[in-house]
């Protein structure tokens, strides 16, 4: 006797399109091809502009064969779904030649006007580390690129929030006449969230010029902007206070060694931009500024500091202290102080007494996060003063450094440590520690 009774389906031919899609989010475009092949279901759920809204396009400086068809196949679906795009990231992975920068140029204008012409959704353009000052960039390649982006920069200006050219670093006229393309309104402009940190090259006094002010001046809905120290200035404060006060939240500062950063800038200035920007939260990154004097010359006590992360990496110096800015500098944010990364190579001092001192002023630390020669019995203190509710730390990652060749007996400290305070780190604490 035949049976006549239909094949038992798949889970899969019953699921719903919403959680098909939510499944293939998360397939690379080979899978997402192949699955593309098994029905026309599948098939009409893979042309879903859901899942084209938001892609990455790795460029590699020496790319392998499955590199080259990796890319290759990432421009393929970005020109067949272009018009889906709402979040577009470039990434260039170890540009060493010319003729890398000449083939992604090249690459780089066809996509331009590819998406120019088909996307009017794009709200979110990501394009770090061009380092357009290298000598693998020739004049006529460099120039080139920054036109085919200004023009298309210029087309999206009308729905782009987010722009992000760290590490572009660009000349004076260069940058601001890049950061003028994005005016699509007389004056104005919508972005909210900017990264320009290193845009500019090193060396360049960007505060003192007349002509970035003008160009920070068209922007008047700014959320959050990410730029260097070398563009501080009272002109820029005010300027951010006339035009962008309404909205600032957070503005991220990195201050380089090699940026210019001696410049006067007035406590007032500050005052008056945080009066106007009741939400503003600032944080400072200093790269391998760490002496006192400079440190003193930027964090102001009118700022209104959220995070501050000192790195000196291999500076070695038997006269330098960091004692008064653990005791005098930082402790002044006591009451607005979140967060505080310190990478020190403090082989001349001890600092163990300050560090502990300085969790208990800042009332509002939640995370703390220290490199440096310490004693192991700090983390102790620290977890002990934690339990006993004298900070209010959430997360820990201390890494201990030690000249020791032998670290048994630190580590077996450490272990002792935490069985004791198990309990503390299982329920109400994050806390990391390794001694290097």
């Amino acid at each position: 006797m035949e049976d006549d009774s239909e094949p038992e389906q798949s889970p899969w031919a019953h699921l719903p399109d919403v959680c098909l899609r939510r499944a293939f989010h998360w397939l690379d475009n080979r899978d997402r091809s192949n699955a593309a092949l098994v029905c026309n279901k599948w098939n009409w759920a893979i042309h879903s502009g859901a899942l084209w809204k938001q892609r990455t396009v790795t460029f590699y400086g020496q790319p392998s064969k499955e590199d080259t068809l990796e890319l290759q196949s990432a421009l393929w679906y970005l020109r067949k779904f272009g018009k889906y795009l709402e979040r577009l990231e470039i990434k260039l992975w170890n540009p060493s030649n010319t003729s890398f920068t000449q083939k992604f140029q090249m690459t780089m204008r066809g996509l331009f006007s590819h998406l120019g012409k088909r996307n009017s959704r794009l709200v979110s353009l990501s394009i770090e580390y061009l380092g357009l000052d290298r000598s693998i960039w020739k004049n006529l390649v460099r120039a080139q690129f920054l036109k085919n982006l200004s023009s298309f920069l210029k087309r999206m200006s009308k729905r782009l929030d987010y722009l992000n050219l760290k590490g572009a670093r660009l000349t004076l006229e260069e940058g601001c006449e890049l950061l003028n393309s994005l005016t699509c309104l007389p004056n104005e402009s919508s972005l909210s969230e900017i990264n320009i940190e290193d845009f500019f090259s090193l060396h360049i006094p960007v505060f003192s010029s007349t002509l970035f002010h003008q160009t920070m001046s068209k922007f008047h809905s700014l959320v959050v902007l990410t730029f260097n120290y070398n563009c501080i200035s009272d002109e820029l404060l005010n300027t951010l206070r006339e035009h962008s006060a309404h909205s600032l939240c957070t503005l991220n500062i990195k201050c380089h060694i090699h940026n210019t950063h001696k410049q006067v800038v007035r406590g007032t200035s500050w005052a008056n931009l945080a009066k106007r920007a009741p939400k503003l939260s600032v944080n400072f990154f200093f790269e391998r500024v760490t002496k006192h004097d400079h440190l003193a010359r930027i964090l102001l006590v009118e700022i209104p500091v959220r995070s501050i992360s000192l790195r000196s990496y291999d500076f070695r110096d038997p006269d330098w202290t960091m004692k008064p800015t653990l005791t005098n500098l930082i402790p002044v944010y006591w009451h607005v102080l979140q967060k505080l990364t310190l990478q020190l190579n403090n082989d001349y001092e001890l600092l163990d007494n300050e560090l502990l001192q300085l969790t208990l002023s800042c009332q509002r630390l939640l995370f703390l996060e220290v490199w440096a020669f310490l004693s192991v019995t700090f983390v102790e203190r620290l977890l002990q003063n934690h339990a006993e509710g004298k900070c209010s730390l959430t997360t820990i990652k201390v890494r201990i450094y030690t000249a020791r060749e032998d670290t048994s007996e630190e580590s077996q400290l450490l272990h002792d440590i935490y069985r004791r305070f198990k309990y503390l780190i299982d329920s109400e604490i994050n806390c990391f520690v390794v001694i290097y």
